[in-house]
This record gives structure tokens, sequence and C-alpha cells, in this order.
């Protein structure tokens, strides 16, 4: 296993120019979530593609933290970018216990009972589950789901980075869909190196002031967030205006 820099072109280009015939794949999150909210660039999505092509191996997206929260199509619906396979996590049942994978028909005809590859799981086909993934399903389905759900999100992370500048606290805001990343920083990161420079410290502060009033983030900083279909204007609107609060006190 091979660990590259998200965003970094030429670093994937110069590994698979060393090794490319001995990669099988290369496992990326669309829209990096497990490092707070980082975008990727035009440039790296279509690298990966190109290169994956060119030396045969298959490009996974893993869709586990966008699927079903920034389109009804995923992030690869977004970004033009079609992987070979595609990881989902519980999002497809409403917040049950339930996963799914799936891609390339050539690829999935590997996996019993038409291929040598066997899968199974305790939890394959839990109908608590299922049914609740489709009541999710009919639910995102409707018209302008996602843009409303869109709206939502960008109302909220742009009444925080308000608030923020009227602290004059160095703060920023990014989302796509239902998904945010909040940054104790004056831009938003497009690496790890630079999510490792937003002020770790003062996010603590303000999770734990939030949290003391009543607002449950996540609780790192290395964590996107989500809005849901539950969440209304109202409670947008509160959380803006305790962040101010918030904000005014560190």
């Amino acid at each position: 296993t091979i660990v590259l820099d998200y965003n970094d072109v030429a670093g994937l280009e110069r590994t698979f120019a060393e090794i490319g015939s001995e990669i099988a794949c290369i496992i990326v999150e669309p829209f990096a979530g497990n490092m707070n909210l980082v975008k990727p660039t035009a440039a790296f999505m279509a690298a990966m593609r190109r290169l994956c092509d060119q030396h045969g191996s298959l490009l996974i997206f893993d869709e586990v933290m966008t699927g079903f929260r920034v389109d009804l199509g995923g992030a690869q619906k977004l970004l033009g970018i079609k992987p070979d396979l595609t990881t989902l996590g519980k999002v497809i049942g409403g917040g049950m216990p339930v996963g799914a994978f799936g891609g390339r028909a050539d690829v999935m005809d590997a996996l019993a009972p038409t291929g040598p590859v066997y899968q199974a799981g305790t939890l394959s086909g839990n109908p608590v589950a299922v049914a609740a993934g489709l009541a999710t399903l009919a639910a995102i389905s409707e018209p302008d789901f996602y843009v409303r759900l869109g709206a939502r999100t960008e109302r909220l992370v742009k009444g925080l980075a308000a608030a923020a500048k009227d602290a004059g606290i160095a703060f920023c805001a990014d989302s796509v869909g239902g998904m945010f990343g909040l940054y104790f920083a004056a831009t938003p990161p497009a690496s790890f190196a630079e999510v490792m420079q937003c002020d770790k410290e003062a996010f603590n502060r303000f999770f734990h002031a939030m949290l003391d009033r009543g607002i449950y983030l996540a609780p790192s900083a290395f964590e996107a967030g989500f809005v849901s279909a539950a969440h209304t204007d109202a409670d947008i609107d509160a959380t803006i205006a305790v962040a101010r609060e918030v904000f005014k006190s560190l």
C-alpha cells in the first residue's frame, strides 16, 4: 500500500511512472472528508482517471461520506469522473447499519456465484436496514431535494464565516451538497499539509463553547460535517446566532 498526498498530481504521475505495472488500484475519497472537507482539483481527478486507464488499474471511489450527501449521483456525478468501483456506507440505509459497493460489470462478475471471489456479511440484506434505505432513496429522489439541501448548507457556512469575520477571527468554511468543512485558517485547505496548518486549538475552544451552548458539531478539526433534510432554516439560524456569540468570546 502506497499513501500519496491528496491533490498532488506530480506525485501521482511519478509513482505510476516508477511502478505503474504493480498498481492494482487507486482508492480515494472524491471529496476528502476524513481530514475535514478538502475539495479535489480538476487536474487531480483527471490524472487519476487517465493514469488508471493507461496502466490497467482500477479507480475506486470511497463515497461512504459523499454518496447521496452531495448529489443523488454522488460525487462522481458532480465531478464528471466515472470510477470503476464505488463504495457506499450507512447513508444508503438512512443511518442504519448497511453498506454497498458496485461498479463495472466485468469487475463485479468476479464475485461469486459468477466468479471466484466470495463476499458475504452478517448484515447483508438486513430487512430493517433495507426498508430504511428504500424510504431514504424515495425522500432524496424528490424534485429539488439537493438544491434545497445545498442552499441550506451554504447558508450555514456563509453565516458562520460572516460571524467569525465580524469578531476578527481567522476562520473560513466551505461546502458541497450537504457536506461542509470548518477551518480556523484564512482559506480552505487543498491538502493534508494545509489542513495541519489550521489552528486546531482554536477549533477545540470553539467546539466546546458551542457544545456548552447546545450545538453539537463533529468533535475534531479533521472531520467534515453534514446538514440533513431534518435540519430547518430555524436550526441553521440558531446555530449561526450561537456561533456569533462564541466567536466573540474566543
